[in-house]
């Protein structure tokens, strides 16, 4: 009985940890900037599941995504960067 108890307890953190992690919504072009080194990249908002809105900016033509506005926590893909703000 206390096996089934503890499973199903397991089982309930497990799900609760999964809806308290964010997962992006939507995301929406926001502006074009110029870094001090004369280099463009472009901001975009992200809409987390959770509600809040959480920036990624895009580099290189587009070619490279990173969470935030800085060129760190970078990655080739859009969506894995949403994904990376959202959690």
């Amino acid at each position: 009985m206390k096996k089934i108890i503890t499973v199903v307890g397991m089982v309930g953190i497990l799900c609760s940890a999964t809806v308290i992690a964010g997962s992006p919504k939507d995301i929406k072009y926001a502006s074009k900037e110029t870094n001090v080194l004369g280099g463009e990249y472009y901001i975009y908002n992200v809409l987390c599941s959770d509600g809040k809105t959480r920036k990624i900016s895009a580099w290189d033509k587009r070619k490279e995504w990173c969470a935030g506005t800085k060129r760190s926590n970078c990655s080739s893909d859009q969506l894995k960067a949403a994904k990376t703000v959202c959690d």
